[in-house]
């Protein structure tokens, strides 16, 4: 949808500023996903980027709340977030269990030297924004 409107927290780009060189293109990568994907999603006219606990944060009226950050305790991977009450994580891991590796209820972890995979990403990352409206599907619509 070419109409989304992008509500952005000038305080974001600063935390994507202070990531080391290293895994900042990550970062941004994974962002582009996220903004992508609700680009286009036709239930979707605004998207807001935020902070919470001072991560990179991503909410819709229709959606769960997706963040991402990297850690410096685990410095060679970085992760998205999903509400650890959701069945988002759980879903995920029956859909794509041999895709991506998962901690516990919460998270997608990426390794820093490896590819996202994409296209699977992108489904996860659309159910996460449309969860409200998907909740009741066995597999929230993926």
């Amino acid at each position: 949808m070419e109409d989304l409107k992008l509500k952005i927290n000038p305080e974001v780009e600063a935390v994507f500023n202070r990531y080391p060189d290293s895994v900042r293109n990550q970062m941004l990568a994974l962002r582009d996903l996220v903004l992508e994907t609700a680009k286009n999603i036709e239930s979707i006219s605004q998207l807001e980027e935020t902070l919470k606990w001072g991560e990179p944060s991503y909410l819709t009226k229709i959606g769960s709340t997706i963040r991402m950050d990297w850690k410096a305790k685990s410095p060679n991977q970085y992760a998205l977030y999903f509400k650890c009450t959701s069945r988002l994580v759980e879903t995920f891991k029956t859909v794509f269990k041999d895709t991506f590796e998962f901690e516990g209820k919460r998270a997608i972890v990426f390794k820093l030297d490896s590819k996202i995979p994409a296209e699977e990403l992108t489904y996860c990352i659309k159910a996460a924004l449309t969860y409200h409206k998907v909740k009741h599907l066995p597999t929230l619509g993926i």
